[in-house]
């Protein structure tokens, strides 16, 4: 790929499972970043990153990113500290550092280390600064203790020195920008998109092509229910019951429930790669000694300290995508002698993450009560990120809409593609938050 003027504008979605970069050059059009090497995969990074001990590196301690990580982790998964999911802590006033090893990294330092090694497998197309870069933000943030004045200072610092003029802008509203592209009248359309981490939502007004402002955003909203979300119902009904969650233990002469806290990093797949230190793995063995089933502690050990977390997550993935098609799949997770096989379906599924899937369908109204309009206004619905799959999350949207308004496509390229478009505007701080 050809290396870019050092004027082109640069969208980034930096998401929580997936990051996509696009670039605009001023025709108004824009161009996927691909990646290249024997792990790429296309135009799609993964959002993880992966260390181990090499004294070759300065520090001691050598990193990948993308699929590379992932790559890296497989081939050394014990001798390997895996992390994905980052992005879902950088609100949390929780979170002030990962352990990896005997270091510590703050949120803005893996951010750097993970752009680093984008720009590095990129092929020389991230190479020269761009000028202005466009990077995109949830509504709301996930995490606990949501603290988004926290979330831009940890941003600012992790993209301090990627470009020379830094916007942030909702990402939906870059997948609005993208689908605005390819209308030809004017139109009043509403955008969900589905992340990893949240869901979020814009009502824009799109005007007829070659208007001095293009589109209008009139509202938006978002909530951290999202595809880790759905994941953590995955883990919670076929999994931790097997790790013994549900179980008891004896405290003196009293029988107690184990507490739901042991297993609460489950939940989180950026948390869940950090458990193998020293302390919870003490605490889990104090724990194993008291429990009354043992050997299910036993098993939560081993996959933490066997670094199962990504096998674990792929599983729970490839159930996930395979009920977006059919009406039951087999779910399977096997590592460190622990078996675990199920045959799920999807009404099964759907039960699972109803709770959720109304709250997101809360969500919808608030967004067209905020943008002062009703379901009869939008003229279109356009529906983007991997969630977007999911049969329950498009009823939500049928039901109010109809099928015939309902648009798709490029579920993990559409925001960075629109953020790169917006990013060449006059007006960009008007899309800027």
């Amino acid at each position: 790929m050809q290396t870019r003027a050092a004027g082109a504008a640069l969208g980034l979605d930096f998401g929580t499972t997936n990051s996509v970069v696009a670039l605009a050059d001023g025709t108004g059009t824009s161009e996927l970043v691909a990646f290249e090497g024997a792990h790429a995969t296309g135009a799609v990074f993964r959002s993880a990153l992966c260390f181990w001990h090499d004294e070759a590196v300065r520090g001691g301690l050598a990193h990948e990113a993308g699929p590379w990580a992932i790559a890296e982790y497989l081939e050394y998964p014990q001798d390997s500290r895996f992390i994905q999911s980052f992005k879902s802590v950088a609100a949390s006033a929780i979170f002030e550092h990962a352990t990896v090893f005997e270091k510590r990294f703050r949120f803005e330092e893996l951010g750097r280390f993970f752009l680093g090694k984008l720009v590095e497998h990129a092929g020389g197309a991230l190479d020269t600064r761009p000028r202005r870069v466009i990077i995109g933000r949830p509504v709301d943030y996930a995490g606990a203790r949501v603290d988004p004045a926290l979330a831009r200072q940890r941003y600012d610092r992790m993209f301090q020195d990627f470009g020379t003029e830094i916007h942030y802008v909702y990402e939906p509203l870059g997948a609005a920008f993208s689908y605005a592209s390819r209308l030809s009248e004017p139109a009043t359309i509403l955008v969900a998109d589905f992340g990893g981490g949240t869901s979020d939502f814009s009502v824009v007004k799109v005007a007829a092509p070659g208007a001095a402002r293009r589109c209008i955003p009139l509202g938006s909203v978002g909530i951290g229910i999202a595809g880790d979300r759905f994941d953590y119902q995955i883990v919670d009904r076929l999994v931790l019951p097997m790790l013994g969650k549900g179980g008891l233990y004896r405290s003196f002469d009293k029988i107690l429930e184990i507490p739901r806290s042991h297993f609460a990093d489950f939940a989180d797949w950026s948390r869940l790669a950090l458990m193998r230190n020293r302390r919870t793995m003490d605490e889990l063995a104090r724990l194993q000694r008291s429990a009354l089933d043992p050997q299910a502690i036993g098993r939560m050990i081993a996959i933490i300290d066997n670094e199962l977390g990504y096998p674990l997550y792929d599983a729970v993935g490839r159930l996930k995508r395979a009920l977006s098609t059919e009406e039951h799949a087999p779910f399977h997770f096997s590592g460190a002698g622990i078996e675990i096989a199920a045959d799920v379906s999807r009404a099964e599924f759907e039960s699972w993450i109803a709770a959720d899937v109304a709250r997101i369908s809360a969500k919808v109204d608030e967004a067209l009560d905020k943008a002062g309009v009703g379901p009869d206004a939008i003229d279109r619905v356009f529906l983007t990120g991997g969630s977007s799959l999911i049969p329950a999350i498009r009823r939500i949207f049928s039901e109010r809409f109809g099928d015939a308004r309902i648009a798709t496509g490029g579920e993990l390229t559409s925001i960075a593609h629109g953020l790169a478009l917006i990013g060449e505007e006059d007006n960009v701080t008007e899309w800027a938050t």
